[in-house]
């Protein structure tokens, strides 16, 4: 292979080299691309198409990072002073407890930092290549140099490429030169000698760059390190830890309790030597207290849940990029939504041809090439009618999808745009194959489709020797273009009245949620020499007028089933549905009605509407508009930004290049998975893998069950946290002795708040989640009831841990009762885990076992406790004595108190404000 002298070369200068010595030293060729062994072994040798990763933390940096904290700091140092004291036991179970915790640590941080990055993986872009002669998606990672990538506007340049073939191709490469302004590019070689700015190398494309415009071809000729942008990838690899909008939150929140906490500390700890014990002993409770109840790790507990629940969202088709779009979702209360492919199905099917003269059905659904023509009943041949058979061969010319066979599932495919597919399914099944056409008919130059235009054109070389104009687009943009129509054969002018009445059928079938292109033609008068020279000069505006029409294509795109129900389920959950659409307003006031998004009452503006309406009259009727129809992309934004200033939530759905800033400008920018362009998705917080509007309610609901979640166990810790604080707190104030020692604190938060505190991240959906209204993005942390569940119920716990000391104590002994003290703190901690999982419902309507990860934990946690409680070598470390069964009956029955007394406060509707 010549390749290994050749890539492995960075100073091969392609631009100076014409495209046929590029496949010479490539071995490739640009009409075949590469076969898919020869790609693999190019692969294995050249490693995969991507960019190194900055610095990671390994484990040993996690592990070490757990003990960098002061608290644990100033602990394992008072261990150290209670060995040279003799206490050695005491020293060594401190140290191993803080061990446990740190390695407990270790592996939540190590698993969550797993996911974010398999997450990564998930999304990785595509490139479309040439491969063993056909068009294939493949992830960009597996491109080799020699493979023959084409570009679309809106696709980000996957590899380094010397650009062969162009279409009116611009491309941005502000992420390397600096320069705002696209670059138009050309194919050429470049006549320079020597050195090249890397701004003035027109023929090529490189790696990280944007399509902005046009199509092209190009060879790859560097992949990853070996890339323009690989390069300088060494500036780029020093990764930052970012932490979402609730971490930064909770971060404040965990620093101010822990000032806080140890104020309280302090005091205990001056207390406690006042009252007479020993001040080290003290020191040392007063600092196991404190890390014990300092809530440091809530943000590094965020993440995790917040890393599990995305790989929840992946299984129901949602692809978070961005982890503060887990909270957002949650608070969404519009979401603006595409309709074609979103709201349906996106199988485009042919159902009807309208020709100025006639009307014809085509039989067939999907994208199988077979099915009839029928007029009046009667099956025709679309061969015997010259103005139908130009009308198929011009709507699968001017186009740029590809029917295709999948080898494997031998199922019919479109590569390409689906509605343009579905014109090229309709050619098929009269017979007119695309690959076939195109020999025929080749194409010379192609006037591209923008939201604007809402038109494209391409000029072709007819069997004739004669120059042809083919256009399709929105109906109302080719007939006013169009002053001509053919019928049998015959070209006749098309007067006021006939195009009014075109104009009446185009809206009929637009009321019946058909989607209507119309398709037009144009011969062009050049002599062959001529041609050849002025076809890529003509004035694109002055070419496509005084245009024959040929008719309409009506295409039919069914709702996908599910969305009414989806529908439904934003409705009762405080969620308003808008439909934003280029498509023509009938058509989509049409589905919005069949799938519950449009009723009487609701207003329907329109992209010329939009054009007319001031920002402060947009945000008066955005509020009452449920379709915004044929408007482009760049009203979107002012939608975004209507809706914003009625203090609503937003999530906009795009595909395209210039949906990108309003998928910044919305709290949530949603990409499509399927149809999407690479500059949306990367402009998106979340991609959605099936382009599903129900995935997005899917999303909403997880991201609801998450952020609920998070409350839960914060609920939790901080609650069982109090209890601690206010237990030793309260039993030094009134003169009691500490009920509780250093050692059997540590193990208390050890036990109690890792795996029930990680099981309630796990909690399944709330029965009313999607029945809730949206939560205010603003509100506090603590507002609502949050802050009174925090208190009432860490109060209790900690009062009920000083009644079972209380008890021991006064009835038995000291040792007695601290045993009974460390038993109820930690079990009736384990209550409460189940208090934590509503606010408002009964565990009991819950169901005890319905989270399966909680039972588990509990269960996990009792049986360590009862370990530490009853194996005799244990007891000696935690210094704890046998208790008789009369006493257990105490404790066990004191622990489970929690769980009354928070069910009698639910049904005192203490616990959550009533809505």
């Amino acid at each position: 292979m010549i390749i290994s002298k050749t890539t492995e070369n960075e100073s091969v200068k392609y631009y100076l080299k014409p495209i046929p010595e590029v496949e010479q030293e490539l071995e490739i060729s640009l009409n075949a691309g590469l076969s898919s062994s020869e790609a693999e072994q190019r692969l294995e040798k050249m490693g995969p198409n991507q960019l190194q990763e900055g610095k990671k933390r390994t484990i040993g940096h996690m592990l070490i990072e757990q003990f960098e904290d002061l608290l644990i700091i100033i602990l394992l140092f008072a261990a150290g002073v209670s060995i040279l004291l003799g206490e050695v036991t005491d020293a060594m179970v401190i140290g191993i407890i803080v061990a446990l915790n740190a390695i407990l640590s270790v592996v939540q941080e190590f698993k969550a930092e797993k996911s974010l990055d398999a997450l990564k993986k998930m999304t990785v872009p595509e490139a479309l290549v040439l491969r063993d002669r056909k068009q294939k998606k493949i992830k960009s990672t597996q491109l080799v140099p020699g493979d023959v990538v084409l570009l679309e506007s809106g696709d980000r340049v996957p590899a380094d490429l010397r650009l062969a073939e162009i279409t009116e191709l611009s491309i941005q490469e502000a992420v390397l030169t600096g320069e705002s302004e696209p670059v138009g590019k050309i194919k050429e070689e470049l006549n320079n000698e020597g050195e090249v700015p890397l701004g003035d190398r027109l023929n090529m494309a490189y790696m990280g760059t944007t399509v902005v415009a046009g199509r092209g071809k190009g060879v790859v000729v560097a992949t990853g390190m070996k890339t323009e942008i690989g390069s300088i990838a060494g500036m780029l690899q020093e990764q930052k830890k970012e932490f979402t909008p609730l971490q930064k939150k909770l971060n404040q929140v965990g620093k101010n309790l822990g000032v806080i906490i140890l104020s309280i500390v302090v005091i205990v700890v001056l207390l406690g030597w006042w009252r007479g014990i020993p001040f080290f002993d003290m020191f040392l409770t007063g600092i196991s207290l404190a890390v014990a109840a300092v809530p440091e790790g809530l943000p590094a507990v965020v993440t995790i849940v917040l890393a599990l629940g995305v790989q929840q969202m992946i299984k129901k088709n949602a692809i978070i990029r961005r982890l503060p779009a887990v909270e957002t979702l949650g608070a969404t209360t519009v979401i603006c939504s595409d309709k074609t492919g979103t709201l349906t199905q996106n199988q485009m099917t042919v159902q009807k041809l309208v020709l100025p003269d006639r009307e014809i059905e085509v039989e067939g659904v999907g994208y199988q090439p077979l099915g009839r023509f029928r007029e009046n009943n009667q099956f025709i041949n679309p061969g015997d009618n010259k103005t139908l058979s130009l009308l198929l061969k011009a709507a699968a010319l001017c186009n740029n999808s590809y029917l295709r066979q999948n080898e494997e599932t031998q199922q019919w495919e479109i590569i390409g745009d689906p509605t343009e597919g579905a014109l090229v399914v309709a050619a098929a099944k009269a017979g007119y194959q695309k690959e076939g056409l195109e020999k025929d008919y080749p194409r010379l130059r192609e006037l591209l489709f923008d939201a604007e235009r809402k038109r494209m054109s391409t000029i072709h070389h007819t069997p004739e020797g004669n120059f042809i104009l083919f256009v399709k687009g929105a109906p109302e943009q080719i007939i006013a273009r169009c002053s001509s129509f053919r019928s049998d054969g015959e070209e006749f002018t098309l007067t006021d009245s006939l195009k009014e009445k075109i104009t009446e059928q185009n809206k009929e079938l637009a009321s019946r949620a058909l989607r209507v292109l119309a398709v037009a033609y144009r011969e062009i008068d050049f002599k062959e020499q001529e041609g050849k020279e002025q076809y890529q000069k003509i004035d694109n505006d002055q070419m496509e007028k005084e245009l024959i029409f040929l008719g309409l294509t009506a295409m039919i795109d069914p709702p996908r089933e599910e969305v009414a129900q989806a529908v439904q389920t934003c409705r009762k959950a405080g969620i308003r549905p808008i439909i934003i659409t280029g498509d023509f307003e009938l058509t989509a006031r049409a589905i919005a009605q069949q799938i519950g998004i449009y009723h009487s009452n609701d207003k329907i503006i329109t992209g010329a509407e939009l054009e007319q309406m001031s920002q402060e009259e947009l945000e008066k009727e955005v509020i009452k508009t449920a379709i915004f129809a044929r408007v482009s992309p760049r009203h979107k934004m002012r939608i975004v930004r209507a809706l914003q200033k009625n203090n609503q939530v937003v999530a906009m759905t795009g595909d395209g290049a210039n949906d990108a800033p309003a998928l910044k400008e919305a709290d949530i920018g949603v990409a499509m998975g399927i149809t999407g362009t690479d500059v949306a998705k990367e402009a998106a917080d979340m991609v959605l893998t099936d382009d599903n509007f129900s995935s997005i309610v899917s999303a909403i609901e997880e991201g609801r069950k998450i952020y609920q979640n998070i409350q839960k166990f914060i609920h939790y810790l901080l609650s069982c946290n109090l209890g601690e604080i206010l237990t030793i707190f309260v039993a030094i104030l009134i003169g009691w002795p500490r009920p509780l020692l250093p050692i059997q604190i540590l193990w208390v938060n050890l036990v109690t708040d890792g795996l029930p505190a990680l099981a309630l991240g796990l909690d399944p959906a709330e029965q009313d989640v999607m029945r809730q209204h949206p939560r205010n993005p603003k509100e506090g942390f603590f507002s609502g009831r949050m802050g009174f569940n925090i208190f009432s119920q860490g109060f209790f716990i900690g009062l009920i841990t000083l009644f079972a000391f209380y008890c021991g104590y006064s009835q038995y002994s000291l040792a007695v009762g601290e045993t009974m003290a460390f038993a109820t703190l930690s079990l009736s901690q384990l209550s409460q885990s189940l208090n934590s999982r509503s606010d408002k419902f009964s565990l009991f309507s819950l169901g005890i076992f319905s989270n399966s990860y909680l039972v588990l934990a509990i269960t996990a946690s009792a049986l360590l406790q009862l370990g530490v409680m009853m194996i005799p070598f244990l007891q000696s470390v935690f210094e704890v004595t046998s208790l008789t069964l009369a006493q257990w009956l105490i404790v066990v029955l004191i622990s489970l108190t929690p769980i009354p007394f928070v069910e009698i406060l639910k049904k005192l509707k203490l616990t959550y404000n009533a809505r």
